[in-house]
C-alpha cells in the first residue's frame, strides 16, 4: 500500500478507536502553525490532540520510533497556536497522544503535557 494511503488507514482506524471510547472527533488534518495536527479529540473536560503513525513493516524501526523529540515539539506547537483560536476550549484538561499503527497492531501511548 502507498504510504499516504496507509497513513489514512490509520488515522481512520485512530478515528474509531476515540469514537469507540465516547471522544467526539474535534478535527482530522488540522492544519496549526505551519504544522498538521492528525487528530483533535474530546470527551468531557479532557482535549486530545493525537499523532498518528503507521508501519507496515519493521524497517527503520517502529511507528512509536518516529515520533522524536522534533516532532513532539512540532505537535506541542500546533496545539498551542490551535488553542490560542479555541481560547473557548483552553480550560479543558488537555494531553497528548500517539497512535500507532505497527504492520496492523494498534497502540497508543500518552506524551508528556508541556501545556
Amino acid at each position: 500500500m502507498p504510504r499516504r494511503g496507509s497513513g489514512q488507514q490509520a488515522e481512520r482506524r485512530a478515528v474509531r478507536h476515540y469514537r469507540l471510547r465516547g471522544y467526539r472527533i474535534l478535527g482530522v488534518n488540522v492544519w496549526s502553525a505551519g504544522y498538521e495536527l492528525d487528530l483533535i479529540v474530546r470527551r468531557g473536560r479532557r482535549l486530545v490532540f493525537c499523532e498518528v503513525k503507521s508501519k507496515s513493516g519493521p524497517r527503520f524501526g517502529s511507528a512509536l520510533e518516529m515520533v522524536d523529540r522534533e516532532k513532539q515539539r512540532r505537535l506541542f506547537r500546533a496545539a498551542e497556536a490551535w488553542l490560542v483560536r479555541n481560547p473557548t476550549l483552553r480550560e479543558l484538561r488537555i494531553s497528548f497522544d500517539v497512535i500507532a499503527v505497527d504492520e496492523g497492531d494498534l497502540r497508543r501511548l500518552p506524551l508528556g503535557d508541556p501545556l
